[in-house]
């Protein structure tokens, strides 16, 4: 009996070594990340004591791809460009006609954004061709804050009056002028275009404007006023219009512009684009009108735009 008791005794006594031992060498390899690999992540990386990043919202975020898109869609009282009306074809007078234009930018981060676009015109009273006109363009634009530089080339195209159709070379500064009244966004964005006919009229057309911005943060609503003044210089006017003048100012626009968030109106999630409702009402007014083909015309219309 005495030899049981003192092997059980023995035994005991090696079970508790050998337990605090283990004890101590995993207690180590914890401290010291040693042969064993969740103490090394547990180490490498410590829970944190905030929650976790919650995921987007549903109105949060449009579009965070490579490229992006812009559609309008208008139904317009005149089409008046560059001073002149293109509705007063042939004696029609006054038509109304459809517009659309889509422009399609790739985001390459700091370097120039190269887009693509199209304008089109539809005049249905047009005695020709409905199809008025095509504006095929593109370029290249890049943001040097508070610099925006816009390089590219538009090619016109006038069905059924091929005789017309030409391309130009264009370029836009636009600038943020912000900084300059301390505020944290644009409040008359100055832009200075320039543009040169190298292929049927060989001269040039030069315009400056500016515009101002006001949003309402209770209402889903935004008002634009803009106005600008253009410059023609040894080139006849597009279309079926010749100018005998060879330079001086010519027309000069101001505008109201309303855009409306259909995505607030109808509950619709940004992560689908951005839908909106838009009117606009402008004035053209000619500067010389005994040396130029201008008009002086109240015009406007309304229309759908989407951005994704």
């Amino acid at each position: 009996m005495r030899l049981r008791a003192t092997w059980m005794t023995i035994g005991t006594a090696v079970v508790l070594m050998t337990g605090i031992c283990g004890g101590r060498q995993e207690a180590q390899a914890q401290t010291q990340g040693t042969g064993n690999a969740p103490a090394l992540a547990l180490a490498d990386n410590p829970p944190s004591v905030y929650a976790p990043p919650a995921p987007p919202r549903e109105n949060e975020g449009v579009n965070n791809g490579g490229a992006h898109l812009d559609f309008n869609l208008d139904y317009m009282s005149e089409y008046i460009y560059r001073g002149l009306d293109y509705s007063k074809v042939a004696g029609n007078g006054h038509a109304a006609d459809e517009q659309f234009d889509a422009r399609l930018e790739f985001d390459t981060a700091h370097w120039p954004h190269p887009f693509l676009g199209v304008f089109g015109n539809i005049l249905d009273s047009d005695p020709v061709s409905r199809f008025q006109e095509f504006r095929p363009y593109g370029g290249l634009e890049l943001t040097l804050r508070p610099l925006t530089i816009t390089v590219g080339d538009t090619y016109y195209v006038y069905p059924e009056r091929e005789q017309f159709n030409t391309s130009e070379v264009f370029s836009k500064l636009t600038v943020d002028d912000g900084a300059l009244f301390g505020s944290t966004k644009p409040v008359f964005t100055p832009y200075f275009y320039g543009a040169y006919d190298y292929n049927l009229n060989k001269g040039f057309y030069l315009e400056t404007g500016i515009k101002h911005e006001f949003a309402f943060e209770d209402w889903p609503l935004k008002i634009t006023t803009l106005a600008d003044i253009g410059y023609v210089n040894h080139i006849h006017q597009q279309f079926v219009f010749v100018s005998p003048k060879a330079y001086g100012f010519q027309h000069y626009d101001v505008g109201l512009k309303l855009s409306y968030s259909l995505n607030a109106l109808l509950g619709i999630s940004d992560r689908f684009g951005k839908f909106s409702l838009e009117g606009s009402m402008w004035y053209t007014g000619g500067i010389q009108r005994h040396d130029f083909n201008t008009v002086d015309q109240l015009w406007g219309g309304a229309g759908f735009a989407f951005h994704y």
